[in-house]
């Protein structure tokens, strides 16, 4: 097993690696809840049923797409890399596909399946490796540190310490609130642990501000510790398929057509920045290039035609994984350590409870600081790098995705490097990227 996973050569060991596979399992174990909050609308009163996907059905999807995600990332590609059903994703499935344009929720999910197996193709046929190793170095170093600015402003705003204003866009929240005077503690824990040097301090962080939480009743005591009541999968599994055997011809719209690419894109590009910032944090590059990419790409199509299968939205790479890097995973171990907690959350699901967003806040704020180190990396005093690297980074906090601040700065990137001169440096696939990129923000619109 060490062998395997080359415990030696990257410098780590089963309790490094276990410390960091729990850490990405509880900074990310929310999208349990989360998502089949936002499947099935739940937060939209008198709705008709018939646009509610089932509650129970998409729980047992999340976890098991989020479990054979994370453990195919973890023997096939040996990355401590965790997937699940992507947030931003999951919305757009629901208030935008489904609500808006009014397709049923069973016809979206077969736009998620065939994203997926498109994603497969493009794999298998080394598109997705070569266009990810082509992007330049300063833009993957942006790339991660716009991740970290990111995945910070998401845990100051799941905190309540940051919040919506609407004079100002955003805004200081309420700070003698309990969840954000519980974020700001464990905020402190987390941070005297990682000055000190205490290996796994982030995990220790989540734990005892969990702990805390409950002592002050800021977070509920579970109610049980284990259900073995295991929601049925039945109302969801394989309808993805239906409309493919069913009804081909209801898939042959412009409208479908979108809705698959809208999937693919943001997939692609979601992936692709959270593959890059994890191997960065990791020091897992290897000459601007990464390792079992490939393996890494196709674990993540996989993973989202499983899903679909189940009943799910596009499952994804999760940018939470840079906690668990952070509390020390270097190898795809921790992703299968990963990947069977969430198997077993299936059955210990109230236990989890009391991992709520102000506990895991302080965590995503660490990441934070640890990936924005990227920026020393980059050439700031070459103008013609520096716009594209900074549009690349600030457009990701400010526009909520990863994929958009990808699309700004590699629109940036060419057209500053013709600019400067610099036209052979380019590479071909970054003038594609360009168009396809400019293409994007006008069907957006």
């Amino acid at each position: 097993m060490k062998k395997y996973f080359q415990f030696e050569e990257l410098g780590t060991n089963y309790r490094q690696e276990f410390i960091g596979g729990l850490t990405t399992f509880l900074a990310m174990a929310y999208i349990l809840v989360v998502n089949p909050l936002t499947l099935t609308m739940d937060s939209i009163p008198d709705l008709d049923p018939a646009l509610r996907m089932d509650y129970g059905a998409v729980f047992m999807a999340t976890a098991l797409a989020a479990a054979i995600g994370s453990l195919l990332m973890g023997i096939v590609a040996k990355y401590p890399l965790a997937l699940a059903p992507g947030m931003g994703l999951n919305a757009f499935f629901s208030y935008t596909v489904v609500l808006t344009y009014g397709v049923p929720w069973q016809t979206a999910l077969t736009g998620v399946l065939v994203s997926g197996l498109i994603f497969i193709l493009l794999t298998l046929s080394g598109i997705r490796e070569t266009i990810i190793n082509a992007i330049p170095a300063q833009l993957k170093y942006a790339v991660g540190a716009g991740i970290g600015l990111y995945i910070t402003f998401i845990g100051l705003q799941n905190a309540g310490i940051v919040v919506g204003n609407p004079d100002t866009l955003v805004g200081l929240g309420d700070l003698t609130t309990g969840s954000a005077l519980l974020a700001i503690f464990g905020l402190f824990i987390t941070v005297i642990m990682m000055v000190r040097g205490v290996k796994g301090g982030i995990f220790f962080g989540i734990l005892i501000a969990a702990v805390v939480g409950m002592i002050f009743q800021v977070v509920s005591l579970p109610t049980a510790i284990i259900d073995l009541n295991v929601p049925s999968l039945a109302p969801t599994f394989g309808v993805a398929l239906e409309p493919i055997f069913n009804d081909p011809g209801s898939l042959m719209t412009i409208q479908f057509l979108v809705i698959v690419l809208t999937f693919l894109f943001v997939d692609f590009f979601d992936t692709a920045g959270t593959l890059v910032a994890v191997a960065n944090q990791a020091g897992l590059m290897k000459d601007n290039k990464l390792p079992r990419a490939g393996k890494a790409l196709l674990a993540d199509s996989i993973a989202t035609v499983s899903g679909a299968i189940f009943g799910t939205s596009t499952t994804t790479s999760y940018i939470e994984s840079t906690a668990g890097v952070a509390a020390g995973a270097r190898s795809g171990f921790a992703s299968v350590v990963t990947g069977i907690l969430f198997l077993v959350a299936i059955l210990f699901y109230p236990l989890l409870s009391v991992i709520t967003s102000a506990v895991t806040a302080p965590a995503l704020i660490i990441v934070g600081v640890l990936m924005v180190s990227a920026l020393g990396q980059i050439e700031w005093g070459k103008f013609e790098i520096a716009v594209p690297a900074f549009l690349t980074m600030i457009a990701m906090p400010l526009g909520y995705s990863i994929a958009t601040g990808i699309a700004i700065g590699f629109i940036f990137y060419p057209i500053t490097m013709m600019v400067a001169g610099r036209r052979k440096e380019i590479h071909p696939i970054m003038y594609g990227l360009f168009v396809i990129f400019v293409l994007y923000f006008i069907f957006l619109a």
